[in-house]
C-alpha cells in the first residue's frame, strides 16, 4: 500500500480527516493522484466535502477547480475563501 485518503461519510456529506503516503513513495505525485482521486469519487457522487485534512485543504487550495465540493458556507472555515477575480488589464 502506498498511501491512503481516511474519511468520515455523514449523509452526503465526506469528512476528509488524514491523508497519508508511504515515505518510500514519497517524491512521485501520488498524493496529488490519491486527493484529486478521492475529490473526484466525491463529486460524482455529488458530496459534499469538508477537508479537515490539511494535505486535503492544500490540494484543494492549489486546484480551485474543486472549490465547489466545499460548501459556501463552510469555506471561511478551512482558509478557502475564494480568491478575488483579478480586473481585466485596459
Amino acid at each position: 500500500m502506498a498511501g491512503f485518503a481516511e474519511y468520515h461519510r455523514s449523509g452526503s456529506t465526506v469528512w476528509f480527516t488524514h491523508t497519508e503516503i508511504d515515505p518510500s513513495f514519497e517524491g512521485r505525485g501520488l498524493g496529488s493522484i490519491l486527493a484529486g482521486g478521492a475529490l473526484d469519487a466525491a463529486r460524482s457522487q455529488r458530496s459534499s466535502v469538508l477537508p479537515f485534512c490539511p494535505f486535503m485543504r492544500g490540494y484543494i487550495q492549489r486546484h480551485p477547480d474543486y472549490l465547489d465540493l466545499v460548501p459556501a458556507d463552510q469555506r471561511t472555515r478551512f482558509g478557502l475563501a475564494p480568491v478575488p477575480a483579478r480586473p481585466a488589464d485596459g
